[in-house]
């Protein structure tokens, strides 16, 4: 008896938003590439962004920083606070210190430069709608030197600080859950009390905390 073809998994909807349409239709055509990868809509400022993501539902967002009418980092902003769980990709040609901070304040959960191969992106892509924390190498050192949270308002557990440490490796709710045999509710417990104790906004926060206080490192 013939076993029945394995379903393909779902591919990642993304969003792009760049306000120079030749660079909207070479991501399309990089992204193209990868058949798991679906570019459902296009946006050429925040605006356009906002209202696509009310219509379209994607998975991730690759946002381009500097556009007319509304930039990249309020965009980012109102649309995390609208749809938290869409996740945003910052995408920019230089790594400017205020638009690196501002998009990761803004609640971005990667930060890319466009000279990245497709390869790369694509990636990245993919770990975002897994949940996990994409940086550009330089981005993320910047971010480590200049990174400041608040004071901690109360002491984190030792399952809270395993939880951190994956986080700044890189692993999502569901490698966490695997790694430590508990449930992905359990472990989402984990993250928003870890985040409230430290008074942090993100995951992508988190991750800058535990490489800024040594409890992980840049590889």
């Amino acid at each position: 008896m013939t076993a029945e073809p394995t379903p393909a998994a779902p591919s990642v909807r993304v969003l792009l938003v760049d306000d120079h349409a030749v660079v909207r239709q070479g991501l399309r055509l990089f992204l193209g590439l990868d058949p798991s990868i679906e570019v459902v809509g296009e946006a050429a400022n925040g605006e356009e962004a906002l209202a696509q993501a009310g219509i379209l539902h994607p998975q991730v967002v690759v946002m381009d920083l500097m556009m007319p009418v509304m930039d990249g980092i309020q965009a980012t902003r109102l649309l995390r606070r609208a749809w938290p769980d869409t996740e945003v990709i910052a995408l920019t040609s230089t790594l400017e210190e205020h638009k690196v901070n501002g998009a990761i304040e803004a609640g971005a959960i990667g930060y890319m430069l466009k000279d990245a191969s497709s390869d790369t992106l694509a990636g990245a892509i993919h770990a975002a709608a897994r949940g996990e924390v994409r940086l550009h190498p330089e981005a993320a050192r910047r971010l480590v030197r200049d990174f400041r949270s608040p004071d901690m308002r109360e002491t984190l557990t030792p399952k809270e600080t395993i939880v951190l440490q994956l986080i700044a490796r890189g692993h999502s709710n569901r490698d966490i859950a695997h790694d430590q045999g508990v449930s992905e509710a359990t472990v989402k417990t984990h993250v928003s009390r870890l985040l409230s104790k430290l008074g942090l906004e993100s995951r992508t926060q988190a991750a800058l905390y535990a490489l800024r206080h040594g409890l992980a490192r840049l590889e």
